[in-house]
């Protein structure tokens, strides 16, 4: 899993945030960082591409490219948490003090979640 950098995250919120597709120069004018060089955002984006966190096509006109999420950012996360959860030597046990600290609401949700047949194992 690619984790992403402070700007590379930058990006993606205000991506995830839009939920359409954006040129470099939408982006950084949504970026509060008005510092930042219109270069340094598209050479960002673009990596994000090979990364395939973000989807890239032709505006109509042919001269820009524009840019929206491969996933959104509930995925992402589910990945980190994945990637972080095979990062323990017991994984049963970091998934039951996991467990043990989300409220209510949320152990609820993950009930829900759970797919009806429980026989599948997980790697």
């Amino acid at each position: 899993m690619n984790s992403l950098g402070d700007l590379e995250r930058r990006i993606m919120d205000v991506l995830w945030s839009t939920g359409s597709w954006l040129t470099v120069r939408d982006v950084l004018n949504q970026m509060s960082d008005r510092d930042l060089a219109y270069t340094t955002v598209m050479t960002v984006m673009n990596r994000l591409v090979r990364k395939d966190f973000l989807l890239r096509e032709r505006t109509e006109d042919g001269r820009t490219w524009r840019y929206r999420p491969a996933a959104g950012r509930e995925a992402y996360v589910a990945e980190l948490m994945l990637s972080a959860l095979s990062e323990t030597g017991d994984r049963i046990a970091a998934l039951g003090h996991f467990a043990r600290s989300v409220t209510a609401e949320e152990a609820e949700a993950l009930r829900e979640a759970l797919p009806q047949d429980r026989t599948r194992e997980r790697p």
